[in-house]
C-alpha cells in the first residue's frame, strides 16, 4: 500500500523559509515522477514543482528561482524547500508520484495528505 506522508508545515512570516518533507512507504521515490502541488483557500490545486526519474526538475512560474524541489533516495523522501517566503504562497501542500506528463497534470497517481503553509506579510 502506497503512504505518501507530508511534513514541515507552519506559520511564517514573509521572507521567511520553510522545508517541506515527504515520506513514501510501499513506493520507490525515485522510480517515476513525482510533484508538489498547493491548493489555496477558494482556488483550484496548482503544480508547484516535480522531478522525474532522471532528476530533471520542473516549476511553476511563480516559484522559479525561490523554491528548490529534490529527493533523497536513501530516505526514499521528497523535499520542497521555499525561499522568500510570499502571503500569495499560503496554500495546503501536497506531495503527488506517478502522475501524468512528468507529474505536471494533475490527473490520478498516489497523493498525500497535505500540509498547511501559512505566510503572514
Amino acid at each position: 500500500q502506497v503512504q505518501l506522508v507530508e511534513s514541515g508545515g507552519g506559520s511564517v512570516q514573509a521572507g521567511g523559509s520553510l522545508r517541506l518533507s515527504c515520506a513514501a512507504s510501499g513506493y520507490t521515490i525515485s522510480r517515476n515522477c513525482m510533484g508538489w502541488f498547493r491548493q489555496a483557500p477558494g482556488k483550484g490545486r496548482e503544480r508547484v514543482a516535480s522531478i522525474d526519474s532522471e532528476g530533471n526538475t520542473n516549476y511553476a512560474n511563480s516559484v522559479k528561482g525561490r523554491f528548490t524541489i529534490s529527493q533523497d533516495s536513501a530516505k526514499n523522501t521528497l523535499y520542497l524547500q521555499m525561499n522568500r517566503l510570499k502571503p500569495e504562497d499560503t496554500a495546503m501542500y501536497y506531495c503527488a508520484a506517478e502522475l501524468p506528463l512528468s507529474c505536471t497534470v494533475i490527473v490520478g497517481g498516489f497523493w498525500g495528505q497535505g500540509t498547511l503553509v501559512t505566510v503572514s506579510s
